[in-house]
């Protein structure tokens, strides 16, 4: 069983799992569906699961899948520890346009489930971060959308000044871009 917290986005929730360890190591499960539907309450079907390496330093994010492609994601740090950082961006949500933040590392094993309607993003606080996570929806790379991380509207402290981001990442869209379109599109 894993313990479950509630975030202020509704939805968002921080998994904590039971660590069964000794001299010899630790044994955790990282999924069951049966647990986590009875747990979290919500039944994900996983359809695809992605892994990241990463350098201390990096940004990546803040992506995510236009409708009707969304994904749901259930994370975790393998290796490292990263400052994750997801955004509402369901327009009819009361938490539209906020966010969280929450440290993710290999040492504490939290997860977090961040369901269809967040765009998502971390920095690396580590040296070489392992990043996985289960994703809901196939990746379809004609609805792959990124806002900008250093959106003054969102005003994200990723607690870093001069993150490593790739090309795309520098290139994202303002929320306020994104907002007028998606206020449009109701």
């Amino acid at each position: 069983m894993m313990e479950v917290e509630r975030t202020s986005l509704d939805g968002l929730l921080v998994l904590k799992p039971r660590i069964f360890g000794d001299e010899r190591g630790h044994f955790l499960e990282t999924f069951n569906e049966r647990a986590f539907a009875q747990t979290t309450g919500t039944e994900a079907r996983f359809v695809q699961d992605n892994e990241s390496l990463s350098k201390a330093g990096v940004l990546r994010g803040l992506h995510f899948q236009a409708a009707p492609y969304e994904q749901g994601k259930l994370v975790h740090v393998v290796r490292g520890a990263v400052l994750d950082v997801c955004v509402d961006i369901r327009p009819t949500s009361p938490t539209f346009g906020q966010h969280i933040k929450i440290r993710l590392d290999s040492q504490t094993k939290t997860m977090l489930w961040i369901p269809p309607g967040f765009a998502h993003g971390f920095v690396v606080l580590e040296a070489d971060a392992v990043f996985a996570y289960k994703c809901t929806a196939f990746y379809n790379p004609q609805a792959e959308r990124t806002l900008l991380w250093n959106d003054p509207d969102l005003a994200i402290d990723w607690g870093i000044a001069a993150p490593l981001v790739s090309a795309k990442d520098a290139q994202g869209m303002l929320f306020r871009s994104y907002q007028d379109n998606a206020i449009g599109d109701r």
